[in-house]
């Protein structure tokens, strides 16, 4: 609930009646002698109200005032004056005060002046997060592209789950994007702007892996000279992403927990702990538990990585997204080569589509680089082995349709000009294939 009140007064009997009724009435009241104390305190969108005298030793009400609306304009500044302050304050209100009481003022009155000051603040906090929120799903929908079902629910459970200071696992195929997933995560979150540190748990051979994640002091082995900052350390008030987190010797796997679980960590050499604050996001491609069970992987462990899981489905999984994402790569590598990119003709779309993936959208950038220095396309496969004819035609029709849509983006009158169908015809089909425009318009 909304209802914290900043009171600054240089008067003590002022503050402690001021405190008594607020409190009294269900407020939560941060009491101030000095201007400049409030200042220091006032955090950003603070979810309040400042209640302050205008007459103190120091900076003044009035001055408090300037430097809040330069902070936050939309902050609510009650001014507290004398009768012969009057029509100072009434300038103040000019200049973006909220209100202004005379003393001696009634509770009644400070209490109304300060619920609609509340009212007010309660709407501009509203307001600034369902635009943060459009704003985050805009940036996100242009990182994560992707038109499918899937990556819609993916893209609505990375803005769930970025702010929440919790572990996260990210469970995908080799080549699916996890690290884009877990840099979504640091960056649509509170930690945004401190360290996003990527290790390679498969990367680093046993015998160092101790020293590139704690780091070492001078002289702790053979061949350490100088200190160094493991990745613990340096990702230190942000966020550490562990890609094949499965591949983490077990003598390890035991440090990391205690390190989880105290927020504590040694360097190699040192017997001073050192206090550290980050968010772990760990990837695999197998199931973690399983590979407890398995006895491969800690399972105390495995349970503090998997507060919460995401799963990135494969490229095949998702084949409206091939089109989109193929002519996104080929624009990048035509930027990046200075070559011509060409639209995707009828077979070079079936080509795509017949494709199973197995190395998922690397592979797939991977095609659109090729294909934009004019190298070899790759063959076509069968859309899905063991289907009749008529069920693969089906097949490749949804395919079809789902990429038109996806390219126009739901825009119905341009995909009727693509594929030369009247629109009774490809309402029939679309009907026919759970398909909707809704699907395909952007920010839906």
């Amino acid at each position: 609930m909304l209802n914290s009140v900043l009171v600054v007064d240089d008067e003590a009997s002022i503050r402690s009646a001021v405190e008594q009724w607020l409190s009294l009435s269900g407020f939560e009241v941060q009491l101030f002698s000095r201007a400049e104390e409030c200042l220091a305190r006032l955090p950003r969108d603070f979810p309040g109200v400042i209640l302050s005298d205008v007459r103190m030793p120091g900076i003044s009400g009035l001055e408090l005032l300037a430097q809040v609306q330069r902070l936050d304009p939309d902050l609510p500044v009650i001014l507290l004056t004398g009768h012969g302050d009057v029509p100072m304050a009434v300038e103040a209100m000019r200049d973006g005060a909220y209100d202004f009481l005379e003393k001696p003022f009634s509770p009644e009155i400070l209490l109304s002046s300060l619920r609609r000051a509340l009212d007010k603040r309660r709407l501009v906090l509203e307001n600034r997060r369902l635009h943060q929120q459009a704003d985050s799903r805009a940036r996100l929908d242009a990182t994560l592209l992707g038109v499918s079902q899937a990556l819609q629910t993916l893209r609505r459970q990375v803005l769930e789950l970025a702010p929440l200071p919790v572990n996260v696992l990210v469970r995908g195929e080799t080549g699916s994007g996890k690290e884009l997933i877990a840099r979504c995560l640091h960056d649509f979150g509170p930690r945004a702007d401190k360290p996003f540190v990527a290790l390679n748990c498969a990367a680093i051979p046993e015998q160092l892996f101790e020293a590139e994640l704690f780091g070492h002091e001078s002289g702790a082995f053979t061949g350490a000279q100088g200190k160094r900052i493991g990745k613990l350390e340096y990702a230190n008030g942000g966020t550490l992403f562990l890609d094949e987190i499965e591949s983490m010797p077990l003598a390890q796997q035991v440090k990391l927990l205690r390190v989880l679980q105290e927020q504590k960590l040694e360097r190699l050499g040192s017997n001073q702990s050192i206090s550290v604050d980050l968010r772990i996001i760990a990837a695999t491609k197998p199931d973690l538990l399983e590979e407890a069970r398995a006895g491969r992987f800690r399972e105390d462990l495995a349970y503090r990585l998997t507060v919460a899981e995401l799963r990135l489905p494969p490229l095949r999984e998702r084949r409206e997204d091939i089109p989109l994402l193929y002519e996104h790569f080929a624009r990048q590598a035509g930027q990046r080569l200075g070559r011509q990119v060409m639209a995707l003709d009828g077979p070079q779309l079936a080509r795509l589509f017949s494709h199973d993936w197995p190395g998922n959208v690397r592979e797939l950038a991977n095609a659109a680089e090729r294909q934009v220095l004019g190298l070899q396309e790759q063959q076509a496969e069968p859309l899905a082995v063991g289907q009749s004819l008529a069920a693969q035609q089906e097949a490749f029709e949804a395919q079809c349709l789902r990429a038109a849509l996806a390219r126009h983006k739901g825009e119905i009158k341009a995909v009727l000009h693509e594929l030369q169908l009247p629109r009774r015809t490809l309402n029939e089909k679309m009907q026919r294939h759970g398909l909707s425009r809704e699907m395909f318009v952007k920010g839906s």
